[in-house]
């Protein structure tokens, strides 16, 4: 990869080669392409350091067994592999790894195919963030219905009910969709919600209906170490609209606030003090992270 992050000279993992990413081709009867039958996880990377890879390979772990497909590796061959891939594309901003597998390449039948060796991609692209002026003014957000199946904690390719919510929310001006079910909160289109009420920190428990985010799981417990009160608890679509902050957390978000919400202010209208304390605390860890602490 160039200084500039230009993508096009990437080099990318598939299937045992590094290759330019121009070359990587996968057969149009990969059940990832037929099916979306796979599984995804995104890893950043602050400073050549792996931001909490043992989470993530654990994630990874989950949602292959959830979908009976055998892990290629175990996780020192993952962290190898992740390393040479980073080797491979210097670049001296931060990072983010995209790793995929599917089940592997057989002819169209929904029955598992026996002997099917999996596909496994990985590429790494310059890490694009929010900017200043972003957090500043703090983003959007839309409710809408949890339209999507019962295994959302599967962290799986088929991404389609996200894709088309997401992009509801883009048409009407939002940075994201958040997701109502029976009248609870679960999350965003492609990150994890937390509010603050009264200066008490509330996020929704892990559950089938949600991705155990590992930025959500790190700011839980940035939180606990940091003695601010943090709870993960059922939050319900009523706790939105009166809610003094609220958040979204992914690799690429980090901590980003809400200030409206289906077109209504969150809270004063702009990112709270809850949210300023946690973002420095945040960025504090990666900075300890970068130094390799």
């Amino acid at each position: 990869m160039t200084e500039t992050g230009d993508v096009t000279d990437s080099i990318v993992y598939l299937n045992g080669d590094y290759l330019p990413v121009n070359e990587a081709k996968v057969p149009v009867l990969d059940r990832g392409f037929i099916f979306g039958d796979g599984i995804y996880e995104v890893i950043p990377v602050y400073g050549g350091k792996l931001f909490r890879l043992e989470e993530h390979l654990q994630r990874l772990d989950n949602s292959l067994n959830a979908i009976q497909v055998s892990n290629p590796f175990n996780h020192h061959e993952w962290a190898a592999l992740l390393e040479t891939l980073l080797t491979h594309n210097p670049c001296y901003t931060d990072q983010s790894v995209y790793v995929q597998i599917t089940r592997g390449v057989a002819m169209r039948d929904h029955g598992f195919p026996p002997g099917v060796t999996p596909t496994v991609f990985a590429m790494a692209n310059p890490l694009v963030t929010t900017p200043a002026e972003q957090l500043e003014k703090g983003a959007a957000a839309i409710t809408v219905p949890d339209i999507r199946w019962q295994n959302c904690h599967i962290k799986a390719i088929a991404l389609l009910p996200n894709i088309l919510m997401r992009q509801q929310a883009l048409d009407q001006g939002a940075m994201e969709a958040i997701f109502v079910r029976d009248g609870n909160v679960t999350e965003g289109a492609a990150s994890n919600i937390f509010i603050v009420q009264n200066g008490a920190i509330k996020t929704p428990p892990k559950s089938n209906y949600l991705l155990p985010g590992i930025t959500r799981d790190l700011v839980v417990e940035l939180a606990h170490a940091n003695g601010m009160a943090c709870h993960e608890t059922t939050i319900r679509d009523t706790e939105l609209t009166t809610a003094d902050e609220i958040w979204l957390t992914s690799s690429t978000k980090e901590v980003m606030p809400v200030t409206r919400l289906d077109d209504q202010p969150v809270g004063n209208g702009i990112p709270g003090p809850v949210w300023q304390q946690m973002y420095g605390i945040f960025q504090t860890y990666k900075a300890s992270l970068r130094k390799g602490a």
